[in-house]
């Protein structure tokens, strides 16, 4: 680009349509212009060509391959010359771009690692909510977060809009380029069994009167149809209202603040208008009663069942330190360890697939997972049979085994499993 004397044309024909890139041979374009230009071919057997070089279908590049090397020695120029250009059409057949296609992408590749290095969590933010419904992507974006020191916190009853938003910035993308925000908050949209009817409301409510103030206050204003026991048990469990009560004890409630919400009515409305300016504490409202606190597992448990993932830590975090510790996890099962070598890990279940053999004897199929990674370890029958109520999803346990390598892909054949 700077010193054009040191482009080069394979030849002298080449320049007619070489010259935007400086002599290479870049988009598929290029490689229709050679085969014009230099083997002779007209626009329909061009078109061919590009087909076969799109689709990458053998028994047509081979045709293809014997067709242009005639065309490029009947046309002026030798066979090694012919041999050579077409080794470098090969890369083509696993990815090339045509010029329109490869500018909008080259566009959109350039604004968003603008937008991800200069609004990394407005960005991120924004990726979270496109992604939402497909869980092992998020889960990916959030390890990413991770990495970029960006916190990602559960949904918040007075900080989440639908999708997942930014702290400060309320529900806005693009802010002012001084934003420091470090934190990205989910969306109401993301919660299993609440529904995008009542988290609108909610979110209006909101922007009508200001946040809500104590679960009292949210009971009272919410008269929506779907506040039910299955919408108020998604917003308990995963952790809407963290900051006013313990999720255990607010699911204990959870009859009576149905009830209280029905009964609030008209005769309600008055009462909370009368006492509105006293303090909290002199006004009518629901009176919590004691509850049974859930535990870090119980929170965990619902943060995977209804979004997906976990947020507020990891079953396997109590096991970090001896983890971390130990030569053999995951990763380095799937990227260094060989066929047939005995290893012992450990992990938590993400899910278990049960099979019957044609013997109708059950075996299964599972995925465990470590910080490092997830790799799917196989129980034949005479082991599932005897570890049944270990293998189950979300028990953390330890394995032994060997690895097995087929066809490229790793995975453990369990030879005995304990829970941990």
């Amino acid at each position: 680009k700077h010193n054009p004397n040191l482009i080069k044309y394979l030849d002298p024909r080449m320049k007619n349509f070489l010259t935007e890139s400086y002599g290479l041979i870049v988009y598929q374009d290029d490689l229709l212009f050679c085969a014009l230009e230099l083997a002779g071919y007209n626009w329909e057997e061009a078109d061919k060509f590009r087909k076969a070089v799109g689709k990458k279908i053998p028994a047509e590049m081979a045709a293809q391959h014997e067709k242009f090397v005639k065309g490029v020695i009947k046309n002026g120029q030798t066979k090694k010359f012919a041999e050579d250009l077409w080794k470098l059409f090969e890369p083509f057949q696993a990815y090339g771009f045509n010029k329109a296609h490869a500018a909008s992408y080259g566009r959109v590749a350039y604004q968003t690692a603008y937008m991800k290095a200069h609004y990394p969590v407005e960005y991120m933010a924004a990726i979270l909510t496109a992604e939402s419904g497909d869980v092992e992507k998020i889960a990916e974006i959030i390890e990413e977060c991770k990495n970029m020191k960006i916190q990602v916190l559960p949904p918040h009853i007075n900080e989440s809009f639908g999708g997942f938003t930014c702290l400060p910035g309320g529900n806005e993308i693009l802010v002012d380029k001084d934003h420091k925000s470090e934190k990205i908050r989910f969306g109401l949209y993301t919660i299993k069994n609440l529904g995008t009817d009542i988290s609108d409301a909610i979110i209006e409510e909101r922007k009508a009167k200001g946040k809500f103030k104590s679960i009292t206050d949210f009971l009272d204003r919410i008269k929506h149809k779907n506040l039910n026991k299955k919408s108020m048990e998604a917003l308990i469990k995963s952790g809407c209202f963290d900051d006013w009560e313990e999720r255990g004890k607010l699911l204990s409630n959870l009859e009576d603040m149905l009830a209280y919400n029905k009964e609030s009515g008209a005769q309600n409305q008055n009462q909370v208008k009368q006492f509105g300016d006293l303090p909290e504490t002199s006004s009518v409202g629901f009176k919590l009663k004691e509850g049974t606190a859930s535990t870090m597992a119980d929170k965990l448990l619902w943060e995977k069942e209804l979004l997906g993932l976990y947020i507020s830590g990891h079953p396997l975090d109590r096991l970090r330190e001896k983890l971390e510790k130990r030569d053999v996890n995951i990763k380095k099962i799937k990227e260094e360890l060989g066929n047939g070598l005995p290893v012992t890990i450990a992990g938590i279940i993400e899910n278990v697939r049960q099979v019957v053999t044609k013997k109708n004897e059950r075996m299964a199929f599972i995925k465990i997972a470590d910080f490092t990674g997830s790799i799917e370890a196989v129980t034949f029958p005479s082991i599932f049979k005897d570890f049944i109520d270990v293998l189950v999803a979300e028990k953390c346990i330890a394995l032994t085994g060997k690895i097995s390598n087929r066809n490229g892909e790793k995975s453990i054949i369990i030879e005995a499993v304990k829970e941990v």
